[in-house]
């Protein structure tokens, strides 16, 4: 990890008030004070009214409380925070932390660079995607990660080397550092190979998944059995079992709290219809967590996250 010092003076950042808070629900609270810095030294000034600030990325794994925020919520969505610089001979892109990932996967595909590819489906902004190393069945983010680049909460720039980076399942240890921009090394390939895989990965999920209901992906991250189940078996301790199996075993599928209801094409998502509140979908993790529980002797831990007011 190298450590530099801050640039010498930041710049003068808007501030808008009582804002809406976008998130893939659709639903929740919304922000005392909002910003959208078009700069590292915009950033820098947000950091310096409220070092506690939240990040904003595509709101894809979020819900925000009712009630909202009163941190100061800053949308890494300005031009400087989605820019992409493609090398399509080396494979080496540079991108900002508010690129959306889909977008990013669709042309890595069309450029014929592969490595990615395996995400799609995967709703998320880069800098969001690498913070909680977002995957599934066909790989992680953390395969490709070059170099992250950020600022901490004294707002210092850091860089770290992709093995200086605690990557594990859902898990970067970045907690720490506010991204601003990524290096991601991608194989050149083969374009109608990556063009079929990606097909295929879409195939599956769409097969699968409530891609056209409202929610925020899976709700919850899929365990590591600490002993067998005996209720499921072939079961074993160190298994990681997945939760939407749990969940649907336990007789949540279809459960519903006000707007919101588990899916009943896969029981680790959540879904939310016109009129529903953030509350509803809380209540609804907390009634199959206590479920899970109950039924398997299993604590599932929330992959969504969840913004309350302090």
């Amino acid at each position: 990890m190298s450590i530099a010092e801050p640039p010498v003076r930041s710049e003068p950042v808007e501030i808008t008030h009582n804002a809406p808070i976008p998130t893939w629900f659709g639903i929740g609270g919304g922000a005392d004070r909002f910003a959208t810095p078009t700069s590292v030294a915009q950033l820098l000034e947000c950091l310096r009214i409220d070092p506690h600030l939240r990040i904003l990325g595509d709101g894809a794994n979020l819900l925000v409380d009712d009630d909202g925020v009163g941190e100061l919520v800053c949308s890494l969505s300005a031009p400087a925070f989605v820019a992409v610089e493609w090398n399509d001979r080396t494979g080496l892109i540079r991108a900002g932390a508010g690129a959306n990932l889909p977008k990013l996967i669709t042309e890595s595909v069309r450029r014929g660079l592969g490595g990615i590819e395996g995400l799609g489906g995967i709703p998320a902004s880069l800098g969001g995607a690498i913070r909680m190393n977002a995957g599934g069945a066909f790989g992680q983010i953390a395969d490709v990660v070059k170099t992250v680049r950020g600022v901490d909460r004294l707002g210092r720039s850091i860089e770290r080397a992709r093995e200086q980076i605690d990557f594990s399942y859902r898990h970067s240890g970045l907690d720490d550092l506010i991204i601003t921009e990524i290096e991601l090394q991608l194989r050149p390939g083969d374009g109608p190979a990556l063009r079929a895989k990606l097909k295929d990965v879409m195939e599956y999920k769409k097969g699968s998944q409530p891609m056209a209901d409202r929610s925020a992906g899976c709700v919850f991250k899929n365990p590591t059995l600490d002993q067998a189940v005996p209720e499921i078996p072939g079961t074993a301790p160190g298994q990681r079992v997945s939760a939407g199996m749990l969940i649907d075993k336990s007789g949540g599928k279809g459960t519903r709290v006000g707007g919101a209801s588990v899916s009943e094409r896969h029981a680790n998502f959540i879904v939310t219809d016109s009129g529903a509140k953030a509350r509803d979908v809380i209540t609804l993790m907390e009634q199959v967590t206590r479920r899970v529980q109950s039924a398997f002797g299993v604590t599932l831990v929330p992959e969504v996250v969840v913004w309350r007011r302090s």
